[in-house]
């Protein structure tokens, strides 16, 4: 209600994913808890639906569908990444819905993968959300801890 009042607007963000919403320092993985590859947040995924979290193009889906890089319409640049190691699945497991240069609506389901399947075959299931051109003293803060639907506001950029 004060952000309209002072005009500056809540910088939130969707979560792809359904599950419980945890901070990337969670993250059972160096690099991305360390944030090396930029600052985000994890889902311990209820299901294996990944939806677009805002209206975006894809950059580019890995050959090995686990992962792909979206640019939002604001601006923001943000990697989608399923389990830790599944590079190693060569793709076994996800099927993946859109393509390279794609634009997409919040809401458009993007992939789904097995969970089951990954669950067996590496080391963890966690799906990540890391934006990965955030400003200098940008950081990512959870909005709730717990359980998260898919295109339900996850995360504040402050």
């Amino acid at each position: 209600m004060f952000g309209s009042i002072f005009g500056k607007k809540k910088d939130t963000f969707a979560s792809p994913f359904t599950g419980k919403l945890c901070a990337i320092t969670e993250t059972p993985d160096e690099a991305f808890a360390e944030k090396m590859n930029g600052d985000g947040f994890m889902v311990q995924p209820a299901d294996g639906d990944v939806f677009a979290p805002a209206d975006s193009t894809v950059n580019f889906v890995f050959e090995t569908k686990h992962a792909m890089g979206l640019n939002a319409k604001d601006g923001k640049e943000y990697m989608l990444h399923i389990g830790i190691d599944t590079v190693n699945l060569k793709g076994n497991g996800f099927t993946v819905f859109v393509e390279d240069g794609q634009e997409v609506k919040k809401g458009d389901k993007l992939m789904t993968f097995d969970t089951a399947y990954v669950k067996a075959n590496a080391p963890s299931d966690v799906c990540l959300c890391v934006f990965t051109d955030l400003p200098e003293g940008k950081e990512v803060v959870l909005l709730k801890a717990g359980n998260v639907k898919a295109l339900e506001d996850a995360v504040e950029i402050k």
